[in-house]
């Protein structure tokens, strides 16, 4: 079956939820996003914990709670949210063949988003070797497996989570696993970072800093894994659940097979200071970009991709983000050097936007800097610390001056304190 819309939006996370209800209050004509899983509301309908705002009454907000708002207000804006629909591949410049309960189906559109996301990377993407024993999950799983089955009884019924359990990994995240397991009543015997300090707090969970999972021990469940301490020796902790937390890469397979360019530092897609990918027509938000990012921040982005689509949309405009105006680049391209692992957009135009920059490691105030052409445009020291695990907002006034003819703009950061 063919069919046709107006707005495409691939994912019903923050960042697709907020796109297609602004996009729908706007007039935009027929909105519809697809979303592969059984339910809508992305990853916080998995986090049953406070830290997700507040709800019209000031009450603070969990992940399902979040979740189920997200979802009211796409629907109450007009739009058409459709779960277990995944979109398999692309069938034109802005079609998109789609699987669901009810067949295959090729949809057609004035205009695509993708928002599907990221995703923390499994055992084996880490290379961390072993038997492959059940009981290794990312904090996704964990938290899926929570909210499907209820406490630890129902696991180790299941032999999903069983009594003790490791965590891997130092941040916010890893906290969050943290608080899962114990909410599920499993012991966990102790957090294990190869980072140098501790950057939130797990309690009274013992946390081993500046240490290595070597490997994983056991066969059919884990009993155990090895850990090289930061001055070399090695260990064992016992435990028949591992939980991988952070690490993240962004959902891209949609991208990829629609040849789009991919940023070095994130592995997402490319886009502008407007959410604008390679292809004309095709938008990319959230956590797809640059994952780990709040849902605030995906959400955010979402309605900012939005306001391109309608004005693509209004406009009628066939260019994307490479498009020039006569011999006059619109963009250039923007790289992280130094100890910054990434800066987005990776692209910028004639006027002036701001930037996203997340930190390789810990850097104590540093002081970043923006050039172009072996000329700096900026330079300033940041009076905050930044971190691996949370990216830090530029204004605008970070990127005026930028030649659109000139060579690429690169950002960097010197003077800092690890």
């Amino acid at each position: 079956m063919n069919r046709t819309v107006d707005v495409l939006v691939v994912g019903a996370g923050p960042a697709g939820l907020a796109a297609a209800a602004r996009l729908a209050a706007a007039g935009a004509g027929r909105v519809e996003v697809l979303e592969r899983e059984p339910a809508a509301g992305g990853v916080p309908r998995h986090c049953a914990r406070p830290g997700f705002g507040t709800d019209a009454r000031g009450r603070p907000l969990d992940g399902p709670g979040y979740a189920r708002r997200a979802v009211r207000e796409a629907l109450r804006a007009g739009a058409v949210v459709r779960t277990g629909a995944s979109a398999t591949g692309w069938a034109g410049p802005l079609a998109l063949d789609v699987t669901s309960p009810a067949g295959l189906e090729r949809i057609g559109a004035r205009a695509v988003v993708l928002a599907t996301g990221a995703r923390e990377r499994p055992r084996s993407a880490r290379l961390l070797p072993g038997t492959r024993p059940a009981g290794v999950l990312t904090t996704g799983e964990l938290q899926r497996t929570v909210a499907l089955f209820g406490g630890r009884k129902g696991y180790a019924e299941r032999e999903y989570v069983g009594r003790r359990a490791v965590v891997v990994g130092g941040d916010p995240v890893a906290r969050s696993a943290v608080r899962t397991l114990r909410s599920a009543g499993v012991e966990v015997a102790a957090v294990v970072t190869e980072l140098p300090y501790a950057t939130v707090s797990f309690g009274s969970v013992p946390l081993l800093t500046g240490a290595v999972v070597t490997e994983l021990l056991g066969r059919g469940r884990p009993t155990g894994v090895a850990v090289r301490g930061r001055d070399g020796r090695a260990s064992v902790l016992r435990c028949d659940t591992v939980v991988l937390t952070g690490d993240w890469i962004p959902d891209h397979e949609l991208a990829r097979a629609r040849g789009l360019p991919l940023a070095p530092g994130t592995r997402g897609p490319v886009t502008d200071g407007a959410f604008r990918t390679a292809a004309p027509g095709v938008f990319a938000a959230g956590n797809l970009l640059h994952g780990g990012e709040p849902a605030a921040v995906a959400a955010a982005e979402g309605r900012a991709a939005a306001d391109a689509v309608l004005d693509h949309l209004r406009d009628g405009h066939p260019g994307g983000p490479s498009r020039s105006v006569g011999t006059v680049p619109v963009t250039v391209p923007v790289t992280a050097v130094g100890p910054l692992r990434w800066v987005a957009p990776g692209l910028l135009g004639p006027e002036a936007g701001p930037l996203l920059v997340r930190a390789e490691s810990r850097l104590v105030r540093p002081v970043l800097t923006v050039s172009q052409d072996g000329a700096r445009l900026r330079r300033e020291r940041l009076p905050a610390t930044l971190v691996p695990w949370r990216s830090v907002r530029l204004g605008s006034g970070w990127t005026r001056g930028v030649d659109p003819a000139g060579g690429p703009v690169t950002v960097g950061a010197e003077g800092w304190e690890e």
